[in-house]
């Protein structure tokens, strides 16, 4: 079994305009860092042409698709059944993006047949983590 795991989504962007463009976001899972997802945009997603990844808590992605989650740079909420509403907060500005909630779901259960949620402790290598720590330091 794949300790990472890779999902394509269709992402449509909230703008001013009444269009919702969209795009294919990537979600992404590694289980060396079981805590974390990341979701890359295309350059042809931002204002600035290049592309963005942004990474939270795998938690933080289940929590929101049944109820409003996060407070911080990334909150996430239900919008219905089949659609999530996720919120990158950042200090040039804020996006706003609809999510398939089926495809966030079924990415949700692939990362926890990989690390099932609660036992994310048991698989952190944490010489790995304490090896990174003393070279940033």
């Amino acid at each position: 079994m794949s300790l990472t795991i890779e999902q394509a989504v269709k992402a449509h962007v909230v703008a001013a305009a009444a269009f919702l463009p969209t795009v294919e976001a990537t979600f992404h899972y590694d289980a060396r860092d079981p805590f974390a997802v990341r979701v890359d945009f295309p350059a042809s997603a931002t204002l600035e042409g290049t592309e963005v990844s942004w990474t939270f808590a795998r938690e933080l992605l289940r929590d929101g698709l049944t109820g409003p989650a996060g407070s911080g740079d990334v909150r996430v909420r239900p919008h219905g059944w089949e659609r999530l509403i996720v919120e990158f907060h950042a200090p040039e500005g804020m996006a706003v993006v609809h999510l398939p909630s089926a495809e966030v779901r079924g990415f949700l259960e692939r990362t926890a047949a990989v690390v099932p949620p609660g036992e994310e402790r048991i698989t952190v290598d944490l010489d790995r983590c304490l090896a990174a720590l003393m070279r940033e330091g």
